[in-house]
């Protein structure tokens, strides 16, 4: 871990608000940029896709109004940090730009890969989970990290398939991630619900291996159940509501890390802001409780 990063823990405060609060933010989409900035309604944070504001126009005025009020986080989709070709140092030094403008509080990529050749794939893609695939992930992370002069927070990802080839199980591979580079850990419950039910595996056994201290931020997310084939397939679509599922996945979560910030995320199908805000008050409840729990343990 390079050490410029002991002045940059993830919840460093970077604006007038302050650090990301262990609260339920909501994901900013663009269809609520207008409403947000004009009521500013009682939402602890806001989290954005950091390529959607790397150039000007509307979207990033709006942000910059937002972010005057609220803590803020940057979630990228374009590091790619799985990739055998390298980073992008282009696009990395957007990336930094762009957290310069903005100033987030945290900052947090995907464990995955999606460009080849400089062609920029349309998806987040899995990664072989081999000791070779793990050294390139780790490379690329110490180069953003040292770059952007930030810890990382790196998301766990939803998977549809697994390589034949792959030596690791995914949970060690994302805490060997976090143990050499020193990047905390986005852990997307969502995701590892999808993932366990394509896969087989035992989600809250994933859960459970994960390192306590490492898990800076949990997204929450609805998911899509298709047949395919006589096959039953979860797709991670943020098109929903939270399952039941995911929910009590996600208490799990909190009496395991204890209260961490956590995001509602909604990308298709965008709803009213107020169907948000009811899955944020689902989260803060569940919050609540949990600590409640945990307080009760201690007398």
């Amino acid at each position: 871990m390079d050490a410029r990063l002991a002045s940059f823990p993830p919840s460093t405060a970077r604006n007038g608000r302050g650090p990301i609060p262990a609260g339920a933010g909501i994901g900013l989409r663009f269809p609520h940029h207008r409403s947000v900035a004009e009521t500013k309604p009682d939402v602890p944070w806001f989290e954005v896709h950091t390529e959607n504001y790397m150039g000007g126009g509307t979207p990033a005025r709006y942000l910059e109004s937002i972010r005057r009020d609220y803590p803020l986080s940057l979630h990228g989709v374009g590091l790619s940090l799985g990739s055998a070709d390298g980073l992008d140092r282009a696009h990395l030094q957007r990336v930094r730009e762009t957290v310069k403008r903005f100033e987030p509080a945290l900052l947090s990529e995907h464990l995955s890969w999606s460009a080849a050749g400089g062609i920029y794939l349309a998806d987040l893609l899995p990664l072989p989970m081999t000791e070779e695939a793990l050294q390139v992930v780790c490379r690329h992370i110490d180069d953003v990290q040292a770059g952007l002069a930030r810890q990382i927070l790196i998301e766990n990802p939803s998977s549809y398939l697994q390589y034949t080839h792959s030596t690791i199980p995914e949970w060690e591979f994302l805490s060997e991630v976090a143990q050499r580079t020193g990047c905390g850990i986005l852990c997307d419950v969502n995701n590892i619900y999808v993932s366990a039910c394509n896969h087989g595996w035992d989600a809250a056994a994933y859960l459970t291996a994960l390192p306590k201290g490492t898990v800076g931020e949990i997204h929450l997310a609805g998911h899509a159940v298709k047949d395919i084939g006589g096959r039953t397939l979860r797709i991670d679509d943020h098109g929903s509501r939270v399952s039941p599922a995911v929910w009590a996945l996600y208490e799990q979560a909190l009496a395991g890390f204890g209260q961490v910030p956590t995001l509602i995320e909604w990308d298709t199908n965008i709803p009213e802001f107020a169907v948000l805000q009811e899955e944020a008050f689902l989260a803060t409840h569940a919050m609540r409780h949990a600590k409640e729990q945990a307080d009760a343990e201690l007398v």
